[in-house]
């Protein structure tokens, strides 16, 4: 049976748990999730009326009301699946919604009248009855939001071995990591075909080019850590929906780093503007030094393949293996090695990134979208995208946004900073205004590079940087590339021109 062709009530048993298991977000085994849907398929399969409720709400990812789905409550309230027990309630709720779910974070809806919480004779485990939210002393996720730094015996495993489903963290206990995990769904994306070319040794001879540093912004919050400093974006919140386009809303922060706003289902363009020829440009590193010629995807191309083979590049496919330098190390030339199908980036709407690791090594992304997915910081983390999963990386309207944002507060900023320098407002006691003008030079010091940074992802392959590993910096990866987003730039021009802001100047 094909993921279109919804099953219902009457259809049999095995129908109906193989399109259940087509919306599972691949946090939990298959062999478990398949006794979990099918215990629950089973006892439902009386009440024809909860068991379709059951089936929309799966399978249109809760866009439609659905009734209460129930289950008889045990005595201990938690239900055996596969010789392991939990809350039948967040059982389901991580197979459907959130993978690494806390058991501690749901509140049901309103409306749900067999809530576990109401404590009823039956339990209601729809997960689309239940809503996350972050209970005070918890980490989201299962990870801190302060780090000192890296320790020993807390480093994530960084080898070149395969790196798939079989080696995800636990989601139960642990220690707390900054890198955060974005494992596959078993439904991948929508499906575009790819080719698969055959594996060839990368070439040799060389050729370098150097680049410039990449400074970061610093962000009015001492939760940010110190290896990665940068702006913000304003995306919400679909907990690791990996190929699922839902989307639900943003979850509370403590440090508010992100906008509160809504979400259209349809928008119109943000620009009149036509779209540009090329809608990225993706430039190639190793270490700190670019190698080889900066490579543009023509707009006629919404997905490119980024993979480590020699085969020419050209239009949908960069081949990095054939891309040679003379200061390659051994290390990197192992690291290249691994490489293999890469990555392939997709272009959707009017701007939007999405990324689906072909590789069988994760990738590792600096995406400030995917910070405020996980209810983070901007510039936070670093997140491990393993192979096969397909996840939304980049928005162009709350990018955007973001954009309009920064630029109206550094303009502001330096218009009073030139106030405060002028005497226009008075200082502590009367004394002057050098003392305000300081404390505004943090925003007056947004310039054009810093915005020009909302339009930047930076991905390493095989390898990952920040606190969990020994790397601090993406420089100090093997393999990395820099995607820069011509239609976010567009924007940013757009928005330069009708709020221009002056280069950061010192004081004097």
């Amino acid at each position: 049976m094909s993921i279109t062709n919804t099953p219902t009530s009457n259809d049999a048993c095995l129908s109906i748990v193989h399109s259940l298991m087509c919306h599972r977000q691949g946090g939990e085994s298959e062999s478990f999730s398949k006794r979990a849907i099918e215990s629950l398929v089973k006892k439902l399969k009386e009440k024809k009326d909860e068991l379709d409720s059951l089936i929309t709400a799966i399978t249109t990812n809760g866009a439609h009301p659905s009734k209460c789905v129930t289950i008889q409550r045990t005595l201990d309230g938690r239900l055996q699946v596969a010789g392991r027990k939990g809350f039948p309630h967040v059982i389901y709720a991580r197979l459907w919604r959130w993978p690494d779910l806390h058991k501690n974070e749901l509140k049901h809806v309103k409306y749900c009248q067999y809530a576990f919480d109401l404590k009823c004779d039956s339990v209601c485990v729809n997960p689309y009855h239940y809503e996350r939210v972050v209970s005070p002393g918890i980490d989201l996720s299962g990870l801190t939001l302060t780090s000192s730094g890296p320790s020993s015996g807390l480093m994530v495993k960084d080898e070149y071995e395969y790196d798939g489903p079989s080696s995800l963290p636990s989601i139960e206990g642990g220690h707390s990591l900054q890198t955060i995990q974005h494992p596959p769904s078993t439904r991948a994306g929508p499906s575009e075909p790819f080719s698969s070319p055959a594996l060839l040794p990368p070439s040799d001879a060389g050729n370098s080019a150097s680049t410039s540093a990449f400074p970061g912004i610093a962000v009015g919050s001492n939760a940010t850590s110190t290896w990665a400093r940068t702006s913000s974006f304003t995306p919400n919140m679909p907990h690791h929906q990996n190929g699922h386009l839902q989307h639900h809303p943003p979850m509370p922060h403590p440090g508010h780093y992100w906008p509160e706003h809504s979400e259209l289902a349809f928008q119109p363009p943000i620009s009149n503007h036509p779209a540009p020829d090329y809608w990225c440009s993706i430039a190639y590193f190793e270490m700190d030094v670019q190698v080889g010629e900066t490579f543009k995807v023509p707009s006629s191309c919404p997905i490119v393949t980024v993979d480590g083979y020699v085969d020419p590049s050209g239009g949908d496919r960069f081949c990095l293996g054939q891309l040679s330098n003379v200061h390659r190390t051994e290390a990197i030339e192992r690291a290249r090695l691994h490489i293999g199908k890469g990555v392939q980036l997709e272009c959707k709407g009017e701007g939007d990134l999405w990324v689906r690791c072909l590789s069988d090594h994760a990738v590792f992304v600096q995406s400030y979208y995917l910070d405020r997915e996980a209810g983070r910081a901007p510039g936070d983390a670093v997140h491990k995208i393993y192979p096969s999963a397909y996840i939304k990386v980049f928005d162009l309207r709350q990018c955007h946004r973001q954009m309009q944002q920064q630029a109206a507060t550094a303009q502001a900023a330096a218009a009073a900073q030139a106030a405060a320098v002028a005497g226009n407002i008075p200082g502590p006691g009367s004394v002057g205004g050098i003392a305000p003008a300081i404390s505004l030079s943090a925003a007056a010091g947004i310039g054009v590079d810093d915005l020009r940074r909302l339009c930047i992802l930076r991905m390493s392959f095989v390898k990952g940087w920040g606190p969990d590993y020994p790397r601090q910096s993406i420089k100090e990866t093997p393999c990395w590339i820099e995607i820069h987003l011509h239609r976010a730039l567009q924007l940013l021009d757009e928005v330069l021109h009708t709020m221009p802001i002056a280069d950061p100047q010192p004081l004097d």
